[in-house]
């Protein structure tokens, strides 16, 4: 049994790696930025706080924390740079920091594929070793790239953490509020005409479930994630049942920025594939994804399209 500090906790995802380390006999304390939009099962006690604050410490001294499952990256761009680099990159810090101080011996941080970026020079399938080329055209992403930085350097720096790394495919599903998951949500959604990129997704429980074995298992390194499947993206759209239209580059820019908020440097994997493999991961620990693309689509958009009269 383990004392495992989960950030993030207002998220979908971190509230189901919790209930698997409860059913597993851990402990478990959450945490985020941002106030919780329902109360955690079994009294499990929360914090809200800001990363790289004081109230972070206090958790380390209250609870006596053995593992830390840092899920709470900020990918929200509503959120003014700023904030995203003191959460992401000055409050990550701060949480590994903590962990070495407080004598902790498992740290899995989320990172994401995004970090690749999608260009017409990737090779396909990108392994762990590939460059990151999305900060080169895009800096709404310099965080993001910076945290995933440092954690892997981590690994290899600070042994006496087993650090696991892991960097999802699109993350889907109906308690997921990505971008990419309310987007698909949308009952007209545009494809750029001309372009039909490859495209990968993940479940929600797959990847909570991935996550846990991260925790529970003995390897550390860097992985990718992903589900099994892999599809152009209009059959994408298709499985959601939503009703598409063409539209040229220049003009998919603008709708979605009017619709959504849809940001700029997701444009590209419209564009071109960023299809990644996660062998090494399988490799190394007892996972398998379990809910099939098609599944996964639908559940995602389910409800919304209940609510539409499309179902």
């Amino acid at each position: 049994m383990a004392h495992v500090l989960v950030t993030g906790m207002a998220g979908g995802l971190s509230r189901l790696v919790a209930q698997r380390l409860l059913a597993l006999g851990h402990q478990v304390v959450g945490a985020d930025y941002r106030p919780l939009p329902a109360p955690l099962p079994d009294g499990m006690p929360f914090y809200q706080a800001n990363y790289n604050k004081t109230r972070i410490e206090d958790i380390f001294k209250r609870h006596k924390v053995d593992s830390v499952l840092h899920l709470g990256r900020v990918g929200n761009l509503k959120e003014s740079m700023g904030k995203r680099f003191d959460l992401n990159v000055v409050g990550s810090q701060k949480i590994m920091n903590l962990c070495l101080q407080h004598g902790v011996k498992r740290l899995v941080v989320l990172s994401t594929f995004h970090i690749y970026g999608a260009h017409p020079a990737n090779h396909i399938p990108i392994y762990e070793d590939e460059p990151l080329r999305a900060g080169t055209n895009f800096p709404q992403l310099a965080d993001a790239i910076q945290l995933d930085n440092m954690a892997c350097q981590w690994v290899y720096q600070h042994r006496k953490v087993r650090t696991v790394v892991v960097r999802p495919t699109n993350v889907v599903g109906p308690l997921i509020h990505n971008t990419m998951s309310q987007f698909l949500r949308l009952r007209y959604i545009p494809h750029l005409a001309g372009f039909n990129p490859m495209t990968q997704f993940i479940y929600q429980d797959d990847l909570a479930d991935a996550v846990v074995a991260a925790h529970e298992g003995d390897a550390a390194g860097v992985f990718n994630l992903t589900g099994d499947a892999v599809v152009p993206w209009r059959t994408a759209l298709k499985l959601v049942k939503a009703d598409t239209f063409p539209l040229p580059a220049p003009l998919v820019s603008g709708y979605l920025r009017l619709i959504s908020g849809f940001p700029q440097y997701l444009m590209n994997f419209f564009l071109y594939p960023c299809v990644i493999s996660d062998r090494a991961f399988r490799e190394k620990f007892p996972w398998r994804p379990q809910v099939s693309l098609q599944d996964a689509l639908w559940r995602t958009v389910e409800e919304t399209r209940r609510a539409q009269g499309a179902a």
